[in-house]
């Protein structure tokens, strides 16, 4: 079976290698010919960790090609899987869908025989149902169906999510489509990965309300982190306590600085907008997205708190700048509102991220300095932030710190450092969420003897 990818992004080149390496014909038509040149000459624009080996060795074998043209890409293809960018609209916070409809309308024009229009890019309800109705305006003579496949992956873990999925959702009403779908997804049947089937419109919905939910996750531990460090309690055991329970679970409970990256943030908005338009608003998504909001805002001011009010002409080394580790992608990262706010508060911040720095420059406000690596990010500065938890920044070592800093604060906003460890070696630290730690010796002493 042969399929084409119309978009060569995140979602369309990690989809498109992983089919390929299910053993199926995968062309990858990507718009932009630098970036198609790119990727010919085995140059991944983008940073996913095992995705070069991937696309270099279907390439070899054949089974991923990156055509010149859409007429070439889309011939004999069964399936034609819309994978290209829904961002949020400027005003409003819909989903963008002009260049889902722009490449929609261009694939159908160019069909010369029946196939399957899916759609892999977040979609908002009725999405489905409106490509439908341009396929019989546009190409009345032909046998156009559609079907939603919306992807569930983890910038990081992409390949590993692709390959082991927790489920797989279709929607379609189309016979054809849901046994051609079911097809290419036999790989993961045949490891018992659960395949859902669905309407169009279901599909489409379960892809909002499974981002809105996690997002509402990760707001939720966030304000009780800061009810932690009110009352004196530690948001790493509330987590524990609560993630323990089966109904819910441990993951997305790590209290941090915001959520941010190219999903939650703009799935939330579309999801608030879609259920508004809907008369059905959704006030939990209407307060997580103002949530999230106001905390990333604030982390420049607890990092000014810490520094005793005043970070004027302060050295302040910034560490991680992406939304999260082993990716590049610098979309609504809460390292941007920190840095501005330091730097409008006349800070001289120096940063470091081990794979975001290219796109984080023309992000940023000037003034910032980037440093090679994390010892000449720290050395000379006055405090330092963690934002972003890579591994490399797990293992610095508290008393190397102390010799190339010239102040005495860290604020851990991952809470990744050793609290004890810091603290021995003279530090000022602050974790997230984790009052307990600030107390002096005998308090603590005092309320064990209790």
């Amino acid at each position: 079976m042969k399929i084409a990818i119309i978009g060569g992004g995140y979602v369309g080149l990690v989809s498109g290698a992983c089919f390929a390496e299910f053993g199926v014909a995968v062309a990858v038509i990507e718009a932009d010919e630098t970036k198609r040149r790119m990727l010919l000459d085995g140059k991944i624009p983008i940073y996913e960790p095992g995705l070069d080996r991937l696309v270099a060795e279907n390439m070899a074998a054949g089974r991923l090609t990156f055509p010149a043209t859409l007429q070439e890409g889309i011939a004999d293809a069964a399936a034609v899987f819309i994978a290209v960018g829904t961002p949020a609209r400027r005003g409003d916070g819909h989903a963008d869908l002009t260049y889902v409809f722009a490449a929609v309308e261009q694939v159908v024009k160019t069909l010369d025989h029946p196939a399957i229009i899916v759609t892999k890019s977040t979609v908002p309800v009725g999405t489905g149902r409106k490509i439908a109705a341009l396929a019989r305006q546009l190409r009345p003579d032909l046998n156009i169906e559609v079907a939603a496949n919306p992807e569930f992956l983890r910038e990081g873990s992409a390949i590993t999510d692709f390959m082991r999925p927790d489920r797989v959702v279709v929607g379609t009403d189309s016979d054809r489509a849901r046994e051609v779908l079911r097809q290419l997804y036999r790989p993961l049947y045949l490891i018992e990965a659960p395949i859902v089937f669905t309407g169009l419109e279901t599909a489409e919905l379960i892809k909002y309300a499974a981002n809105g939910f996690l997002a509402m996750k990760i707001t939720f531990i966030n304000e009780m982190a800061d009810l932690c460090e009110k009352v004196g309690a530690d948001v790493h055991d509330v987590a524990r306590g609560i993630g323990l329970d089966g109904r819910i679970g441990r993951k997305f409970l790590h209290a941090g600085p915001g959520f941010g990256g190219s999903c939650f943030p703009k799935d939330t908005l579309a999801l608030m907008r879609i259920a508004e338009e809907a008369g059905a608003p959704s006030r939990l998504i209407q307060s997580v997205v103002s949530v999230n909001d106001n905390r990333k805002g604030s982390m420049a001011a607890r990092v000014v708190k810490a520094c005793g009010g005043d970070v004027r002409d302060r050295k302040i080394t910034v560490l991680g700048l992406a939304f999260k580790p082993e990716t590049d992608d610098m979309r609504e990262a809460p390292a941007l509102p920190l840095i501005e706010g330091l730097i409008s508060r006349g800070a001289k911040v120096t940063a470091f991220d081990p794979a975001a720095m290219v796109g984080a420059k023309p992000m940023l406000p000037g003034g910032v300095t980037f440093a090679r690596d994390a010892a000449e990010a720290v050395s000379g500065a006055d405090a330092l932030v963690l934002i972003t938890e890579w591994n490399e920044f797990r293992s610095l070592p508290p008393a190397r710190l102390k010799q190339l800093m010239r102040g005495d604060v860290i604020v851990d906003l991952r809470n990744v450092f050793d609290p004890k460890a810091m603290r021995a070696a003279g530090f000022a630290y602050q974790g997230i969420g984790r009052a307990n730690e600030n107390r002096n010796e005998s308090e603590t002493e005092s309320a064990q003897e209790t």
